[in-house]
């Protein structure tokens, strides 16, 4: 099985990489197969074009091909989002509108980041409009980590006490993603799977 992290900052050097660089080790410790986090910040995607309608060569296609075909690969995803002013950072949108069936009937875990005190917007954003067409499978749970500049670090924390039921948040839902990724796999090998006759959603 592999899972999939992807850090939805298009910021370089991150603290949505720290954090997804974190979630990717600890899905390493369930022997799950997590390659280096996809970081959006390193070498962000251009914005979608109508070239993405083609496979011809183009800046768009030559960039995005990787990152489809690793997505393709995987079971499930982890989805690290940032809140910016209260909404999913361009560049993470721009990813899910580049997705057609990489992340079909694959279950997503979803993992709002904030400075301060916020980072449910971007959850709510992701689960009202970030699955129609690409179908991807958001799983009940999310988490939200607050105050993340103090969090995660490899050191001892501030606050002890709220990193050590992050972290134990961290865990159960991963562990709740884990389990959702071995039953779709049986939807998508199903006989009702089919992306060519109803290649969107409604």
């Amino acid at each position: 099985m592999k899972i999939s992290v992807i850090s939805g900052s298009q910021r370089p050097n991150s603290q949505s990489l720290k954090v997804a660089t974190y979630l990717a080790g600890r899905l390493k410790e369930r022997n799950v197969v997590a390659g280096d986090p996809i970081d959006l910040g390193l070498a962000p995607l251009p914005f979608w074009d109508e070239s993405a309608f083609s496979g011809a060569s183009s800046p768009l296609n030559d960039a995005w091909k990787p990152i489809s075909d690793e997505l393709s690969f995987c079971d499930g995803f982890v989805v690290v989002v940032p809140e910016w002013h209260g909404m999913v950072p361009p560049a993470l949108k721009n990813m899910l509108l580049l997705c057609t069936s990489e992340l079909a009937h694959k279950p997503g875990l979803i993992v709002g980041i904030s400075a301060s005190s916020g980072g449910t917007y971007p959850v709510v954003e992701l689960r009202v409009t970030g699955f129609k067409n690409n179908r991807i499978c958001w799983i009940p749970d999310h988490v939200i980590i607050r105050g993340v500049k103090g969090m995660l670090n490899g050191t001892p924390a501030m606050d002890a006490e709220a990193e050590e039921a992050i972290k134990g948040r961290c865990d159960f839902s991963l562990a709740m993603l884990i389990e959702y990724a071995k039953a779709l796999r049986q939807v998508r090998e199903s006989e009702a799977f089919d992306l060519k006759t109803y290649a969107f959603g409604m």
